[in-house]
Formats: C-alpha cells, sequence, structure tokens
C-alpha cells in the first residue's frame, strides 16, 4: 500500500471512527484528555500497522482491540498509578470546565451511566459495547477474544448488577 493510500484510509477511519474511540476510551480511564491521547496511539499503531491488517475481522473490531489495549496498557502503568496516587493525597484541583469538559460531566451524571461505572471492568466493558457502541455479541466475542457463551453470561450478569445497583440508589435517593 502505498503512502497516499494509507494516508486517505488513515483519514477516513479517524473520521469514521474517531468519536466512537473517545468514548470507547474515555468509558475505561475517565479522563477526557488521556481518552484522547490513547485514540492518538490507537490512530498512530493503525497508521504504521495498517499494511499488516489480515481482514480477519472490520477495520473497526480491529480498531476498537487496539483502544482496549491502549487503555489496558495506560491503566497498568505506573504514569497511571502514579497520577492516581496525586489525586488521592492532594484532591482534584481542577479549574473551570471547558465546554467539551462540561458535556461529558453531564453525560456521566446521569443515573444509568454512573451505575455502569460501577460495574466491575469485566462486565462495564461488555455492557458498554453492546449498549453504546451497539455492537453485536459476535463482535464483542472477537474484539475481546471471549466465547460467545462467556459474551452472554455477562451480558446477563452485567444487567442484573446494573439492575440491582439502579435499585439501591432509588432507595438511597428518595
Amino acid at each position: 500500500m502505498n503512502e497516499n493510500k494509507r494516508d486517505q484510509l488513515l483519514e477516513k477511519v479517524m473520521l469514521e471512527y474517531g468519536d466512537q474511540l473517545a468514548r470507547l476510551a474515555y468509558a475505561y480511564v475517565k479522563e477526557e484528555e488521556i481518552a484522547k491521547d490513547l485514540v492518538q496511539n490507537t490512530f498512530i499503531k493503525c497508521y504504521t500497522k495498517i499494511t499488516g491488517f489480515r481482514h480477519e475481522s472490520t477495520i473497526k473490531t480491529w480498531l476498537y482491540r487496539i483502544t482496549i489495549n491502549e487503555c489496558k496498557d495506560y491503566l497498568k502503568s505506573w504514569a497511571y498509578k502514579k497520577s492516581r496516587m496525586m489525586d488521592f493525597y492532594y484532591g482534584d484541583r481542577s479549574s473551570a470546565l471547558s465546554s467539551e469538559e462540561e458535556a461529558l460531566k453531564k453525560w456521566e451524571e446521569g443515573r444509568m451511566k454512573r451505575s455502569i461505572f460501577t460495574l466491575p471492568p469485566k462486565y462495564r466493558e461488555i455492557i458498554f459495547l453492546y449498549y453504546y457502541e451497539e455492537l453485536t455479541m459476535e463482535e464483542i466475542a472477537e474484539l475481546l477474544g471471549l466465547p460467545i457463551s462467556t459474551v452472554k453470561s455477562r451480558i446477563t450478569r452485567g444487567r442484573e448488577r446494573l439492575k440491582q445497583e439502579v435499585e439501591r440508589r432509588e432507595i438511597y435517593e428518595q
């Protein structure tokens, strides 16, 4: 693949999947700027490795897999752990929110979405991919490298935990 075609393909996937990948990354790291950086890393990897793409899955699934791996690597990193410790010791001293940050905050404040964030990661990622990214169970299984039966059971268990969490919140909000 020549450089011009690779540039065109990258531009196309950035426009088509950029927002979805940013939401996916945000669901993992819960920090807008970090999520943007991770998506940027995804596109860099896409650009450098697109010639090796084997078309065993869709490009969307491939980009999701790269993004998820980037997020998981970040969450294991020293930078993340150090950042969490600094927040713990010094508190969040962020200044006024930008309009984008305010929109993300409102998005996050919805009752259902807050409840989703309380789920363990293995349920949260499945629920997010299934309901918000509208991936099929087969796509999720392929993306996460899980058997379809595991995806189905995690969706079922995730829904049940979500239902319990919503009911618990309703009791406390009354």
